[in-house]
């Protein structure tokens, strides 16, 4: 293949599908291992009932690492308080992060009425960036080292070239025909990113397109597939594989790569969700034995769905009225199960064991103290 000149504008970016193999032996063999992660992930989901504690809590954890791959930084507390508020209030980063998750969100509605195509990828873009986004109509865009400077990859230029591009991607992500969804997710990714149709938002954009291609193949029913976590984790040999389709066409280092990422990451979010479960049915018990009269597994819920949890969110779901609301969160308190805190005018009781198993890179938490003020034992299993 020849050298691709990355200070130049790759019009010639070949449409999909690519002109080699793409399920080589490696691949194949990758991808059972992957399929199998998938599938214990689904598996994994079922054992919480009440699916709002995933898909309010995963998915936040895919926005702030994906948000970070593009060096927009934010915290686990920053992005759970500023969810919780409602209100334009809080950390811009944050902010942005949400963004992410409506963007991600959008993009899941989108697929009850139609496939997967270029108008829900403008869509994204533009819930990510809070203006309309449409593709790049001026020239001029190149990706750069940050450190020296130097030009990485400069995209294809032209509205009409990116829009065909677009419109190849689309046809090729409804293909029917026999390829392994995980491997078309991977093509994909590469296209999108190697078209790059939007003066920005392209990074969190096709990371969003990874999930909703997944769910659109059948293998997730929500998007609990955390795979931003393994991107920023490894962001060398990602951009480092990207650049070596474009430049070498090596397809192979970069399916394998992603469909790594797919694994990896299933295996690490199905042992986070069975630690939360866990942690759940330890806080059922705590709360059972140390204040019977207000537990219900409705509150359980809440305190799991809502990490930083307000009076209004127990009203909401008809837990209490708003006077026993506030004795319930405070009894909690009582009981070393949430942390009050003031913000203001505003409360807010916040649920810091849960806190602390998000922001973990392992699976375990600590028991609640048996009598106020007794110190935590030792981490669950």
């Amino acid at each position: 293949m020849p050298h691709h000149d990355t200070s130049r504008p790759y019009n010639d970016l070949a449409p999909l599908p690519p002109g080699v193999e793409l399920e080589t032996k490696s691949v194949l063999k990758r991808c059972v291992s992957a399929r199998a992660a998938m599938a214990e992930l689904r598996r994994a989901g079922e054992l919480i009932p009440d699916q709002s504690v995933l898909v309010n809590t995963i998915p936040l954890l895919e926005a702030k690492d994906s948000s970070e791959i593009e060096n927009v930084v934010t915290t686990n507390d920053a992005l759970f308080r500023e969810a919780s508020q409602g209100e334009d209030s809080g950390d811009p980063a944050a902010k942005e992060a949400l963004r992410y998750r409506a963007a991600l969100y959008g993009g899941i509605q989108s697929l009850v009425t139609r496939p997967l195509t270029a108008r829900t990828a403008i869509e994204i873009c533009s819930r990510i960036k809070g203006v309309d986004m449409d593709v790049r109509r001026t020239p001029g865009t190149q990706l750069k080292n940050s450190f020296t400077g130097e030009v990485i990859y400069t995209p294809p230029e032209g509205e009409e070239r990116l829009r065909q591009l677009l419109a190849n991607w689309e046809q090729f992500a409804n293909a029917e025909d026999d390829l392994d969804p995980l491997v078309r997710m991977a093509v994909l990714h590469y296209q999108f990113e190697a078209i790059h149709p939007f003066l920005d938002g392209n990074g969190r954009t096709g990371r969003i397109l990874n999930i909703l291609v997944l769910i659109q193949a059948g293998l997730l029913d929500i998007p609990t597939l955390y795979m931003s976590r393994h991107i920023v984790r490894t962001k060398g040999d990602y951009y480092r594989l990207l650049q070596g389709v474009t430049t070498r066409g090596e397809w192979e280092p970069w399916l394998v790569y992603m469909l790594t990422a797919v694994e990896t990451t299933a295996a690490w979010t199905n042992a986070r969700i069975r630690a939360i479960r866990d942690l759940m049915v330890h806080t059922a018990e705590h709360i059972r034995a140390r204040a019977p009269k207000i537990y219900s597994h409705e509150l359980i819920e809440v305190i799991f769905a809502q990490p930083y949890v307000r009076i209004g969110h127990l009203i909401e779901r008809d837990i209490a009225e708003r006077h026993a609301a506030s004795k319930y969160l405070k009894l909690l308190v009582e009981i070393g199960v949430l942390v009050e805190e003031k913000r203001g005018r505003d409360k807010v009781f916040i649920h810091r064991t849960y806190m602390d198993l998000l922001g973990r890179d392992d699976h375990t938490f600590p028991r609640y103290a048996t009598a106020p003020g007794a110190s935590a034992g030792k981490p669950a299993p």
